[in-house]
């Protein structure tokens, strides 16, 4: 199953950062795939926030964006 929009909403939006949230019944390991977000790559920012409720964990993220949307561990 692919990313579908209507899975994701803002949660809270400030000064350019946006805390996302997404969930679908997807593994996190498949939504948490680069290029993942694409579809919507231009909404989004680097630093941005995702929690992401998957079938089967539920994760807080970090974006990178640049050509693709990168999801990464928070360090």
């Amino acid at each position: 199953m692919a990313f579908q929009n209507k899975n994701l909403s803002v949660i809270a939006y400030a000064n350019g950062f946006t805390l996302w949230h997404y969930a679908a019944n997807e593994t996190l390991a498949t939504i948490a795939t680069t290029g993942y977000f694409d579809a919507v790559k231009s909404l989004m920012n680097t630093g941005d926030i995702v929690i992401i409720n998957a079938s089967d964990n539920t994760s807080i993220k970090k974006l990178t964006v640049t050509t693709t949307v990168a999801v990464a561990a928070l360090s």
